[in-house]
């Protein structure tokens, strides 16, 4: 008898997180009673906010157990659109241009199921989060690596674009700030990257998940408010990061209607709508307080400034300086081994977890990724032990 394989050959390509494994290797060392700092996770360390966990509670109570709307309660797509118009700049019709999405990676895959086909292409930062170019490979497209340099402070260059246009390109996804770099691209960057979407006629996929973490003055503005850019522009973003809620799983995606329209029809196949009570949070964590948003920022920045200054105690290491999200990406080039290797030397010989840069992409090796996502104490351990630990290795591997 023929027996054919009972998996479909697209997930030949579909990794499994390598950044989960880290957290297999961590769990080693903590099940043999080892105390390890993680600087490896990137979601907040802080609770949600209290009012917001109150409404959810509340909508419980009040009954909010059933389905909503596909395109999630109308008093969330207002408080969205509102948001959208003040924080940034964007006209957007609450009925008929945002579908409030079960988190932001859903937001991601809808546009890409909905506007790309099989063999089309679309450029992408890299390094860049992990998900991106595996969702892009899922639905079938090729991710096209637009190479983000240190030289050149982590910040996509048109001429790089340039050479990467063929007649397949559709689209390209620009994130800031980034991840896994940190970098903010300026006013005046986006605009260049506007600019060259309209001249090659590309959709824009814009990640702003990380939007409040700004930093040293920093602003963040979305391509999508330039002139010409809003019918070409998907614009995704969620409430994990700036309102610690990772786990409720909330994101939202707002673009012109005609893209809304094969979108609400991908998120209606695969999850129907987003969690009821979960939205009824999500708009106290839009309409209510801001204060504790805030004060997560202000510490995140302590800490950040606290990183900063340890790495500049190593000479062996430079780092472009980052000015949002919570991540430093500093450059280990210098010691002359795998990103993967020394990330493995720090978790177990200082106990501190890392994420190596080659998770990130191609151009991620000879970085590793330090979230400061954790309490300031225990970040200042880990990179107390971090310090003492190069210095050793430096030793070892003294020529």
């Amino acid at each position: 008898m023929v027996t054919r394989s009972r998996i479909a050959r697209r997930m030949d390509h579909i990794p499994f997180q390598a950044i989960r494994s880290v957290g297999e290797e961590v769990a080693k060392l903590e099940k043999q009673g080892k105390r390890v700092i993680h600087m490896e996770i990137g979601r907040p360390d802080f609770d949600t906010p209290a009012h917001i966990k109150q409404a959810a509670k509340d909508a419980l109570d009040q009954g909010w157990v059933h389905y909503t709307s596909n395109y999630g309660i109308p008093e969330l797509r207002e408080a969205i659109a509102e948001k959208l118009r003040v924080d940034n700049g964007l006209e957007v019709d609450p009925n008929t241009e945002i579908i409030v999405t079960v988190g932001t990676i859903e937001g991601i895959l809808m546009a890409l199921l909905a506007t790309l086909d099989p063999g089309d292409e679309i450029l992408i930062p890299d390094p860049a989060w992990t998900s991106y170019q595996h969702c892009i490979r899922l639905v079938g497209a090729n991710p096209i690596s637009i190479p983000l340099t240190e030289e050149h402070g982590f910040k996509p260059r048109i001429e790089d674009m340039e050479a990467l246009i063929t007649p397949k390109t559709k689209a390209m996804l620009v994130t800031s700030p980034h991840n896994p770099t940190g970098v903010v691209l300026s006013k005046e960057e986006l605009e260049q990257l506007a600019d060259f979407a309209r001249q090659k006629d590309l959709l824009v996929l814009s990640d702003e998940i990380y939007e409040k973490l700004v930093y040293e003055g920093a602003r963040h503005y979305s391509i999508g408010s330039f002139p010409g850019m809003k019918e070409r522009t998907i614009t995704i973003n969620g409430f994990s990061k700036a309102y610690s809620m990772t786990g409720w799983r909330l994101g939202y995606v707002a673009a012109p209607k005609e893209l809304i329209g094969a979108m609400i029809r991908v998120h209606q196949y695969c999850t129907v709508c987003a969690t009821s009570f979960a939205q009824k949070g999500a708009v106290q964590a839009l309409r209510g307080p801001q204060e504790p948003m805030y004060t997560m920022i202000k510490e995140f920045d302590r800490r950040r400034l606290m990183v900063l200054e340890y790495l500049s105690q190593i000479p062996e290491i430079t780092c472009v300086r980052p000015q949002g999200a919570f991540y430093v990406f500093p450059s280990i080039k210098s010691y002359g081994v795998p990103s993967v290797d020394l990330a493995k030397y720090l978790l177990y010989e200082a106990h501190v977890a890392l994420t190596a840069g080659t998770f990130f992409g191609t151009y991620g090796e000879g970085y590793i990724r330090i979230s400061y996502a954790n309490s300031y104490e225990n970040i200042e351990t880990g990179m107390q032990r971090m310090v003492e630990a190069l210095k050793k290795f430096k030793k070892i591997n003294k020529p």
